[in-house]
């Protein structure tokens, strides 16, 4: 019996495609109910919106989720394709004709990085958008249901002279623009020794964002040892546009993959720690290699030949250490914004310790 060069390759990646595509299906249906449940106890059990509304909302807060939960996917998908394989007695015979585990171990691990290269470059900024939108309506209507306590803003912006800090009580968009009312600026300027201090202090009624200038209406300034002028209008340098400033309201996974190197300049050049978003680049870079990963440890997991027994354990204790890696995952995660951990570290160690159990246990199986 033989096999063509590429044959096995085609066939083993078909099967872990069909395998990888059952597994999202399942994972997208249970995370669109649980979404649906918490989106109706969050926010349906507040403010009167209808079916069609809180199905819109799960549908934009959904896909952040899914792609959360991606890697087990892989874990998921790949295991049952390669089960599968065994169980119909194709990897005996695979292995009969004398072919190594690793060529019909790595169509699987390459598909899996190649779509980890296609979910952050185009996946991940759609995914951004929709989140974005959903923190939007969501914080929209919970504060047309908390008129009494509103929620307050903060912004901060800077260049190579001043530093402004900007508080306010609310936020919309008018004509595609950024509004703010209620708005209070606190100017920063550098003193003689070259630091930072408190200089002026602007108060009004409205600021809105156009062309690199707030323009805000309702004006109060007042200084240090002087007293208050007041002024109709004021238009204020900003180094913020449209998109930055609406970046800073929403958590760094609502921020994309391109717009990220961008919010880590901003945030630094106005005085703000990056950590954060240096952390969720650093997370989709290495993005491609979890994935990977989890294929190469869910298959390394399911390739004891059946007639030897113990696979169900063999396979559920794969699982089990996926979910380990999983939730080791999260805690550099935490780490790494609580700055423990270098967002460089937190973000690159579980995909290679994983990565690296996964071909410590082949090359045990395979090679002795």
């Amino acid at each position: 019996m033989s096999f063509g060069v590429g044959m096995i390759e085609r066939y083993v990646l078909k099967r872990t495609v069909v395998s990888l595509g059952t597994a999202l299906a399942v994972l997208t249906a249970l995370v669109v109910l649980i979404g649906f449940v918490e989106t109706s106890r969050e926010v349906g059990t507040r403010v009167e919106v209808g079916f069609g509304e809180l199905m819109l909302l799960t549908a934009m807060r959904a896909p952040s989720t899914i792609l959360l939960l991606t890697p087990f996917v892989f874990l998921f998908g790949t295991l049952g394709a390669y089960v599968g394989l065994n169980r119909r007695s194709e990897l005996i015979a695979m292995r009969a004709a004398g072919v190594s585990a690793w060529r019909f171990i790595f169509p699987a691990a390459g598909a899996a990085f190649l779509i980890g290269i296609l979910t952050v470059t185009a996946l991940n900024p759609l995914t951004a958008s929709m989140n974005a939108v959903f923190e939007n309506n969501r914080t929209g209507m919970l504060e047309n249901y908390l008129k009494t306590a509103p929620r307050v803003l903060w912004l901060r912006q800077g260049d190579g002279h001043n530093q402004i800090v900007i508080r306010a009580v609310s936020r919309d968009r008018v004509d595609g623009a950024v509004r703010l009312k209620g708005v209070s600026l606190f100017i920063f300027s550098p003193n003689a020794n070259g630091l930072m201090e408190f200089s002026r202090r602007i108060e009004a009624s409205e600021a809105r964002l156009t062309s690199g200038f707030w323009r805000l209406t309702g004006v109060r300034e007042a200084s240090p040892g002087a007293g208050a002028i007041q002024s109709e209008s004021l238009s204020i340098p900003s180094t913020l546009d449209e998109r930055s400033a609406s970046e800073r309201f929403v958590s760094p996974d609502a921020v994309a993959f391109w717009r990220l190197p961008a919010a880590i300049r901003d945030s630094e050049k106005a005085g703000f720690a990056a950590t954060t978003y240096r952390l969720r680049l650093q997370q989709l870079f290495a993005t491609p290699l979890l994935f990977a990963a989890m294929s190469v440890l869910a298959a390394a997991f399911s390739l004891r030949l059946i007639r030897l027994g113990g696979l169900a354990s063999l396979a559920g204790s794969g699982v089990a250490l996926g979910f380990v890696f999983f939730f080791f995952n999260q805690l550099c995660e935490a780490l790494g914004k609580a700055e423990v951990v270098a967002p460089f570290a937190a973000a690159w160690t579980p995909p290679l310790m994983a990565m690296l159990c996964g071909f410590t246990l082949l090359c045990y199986t395979e090679d002795g």
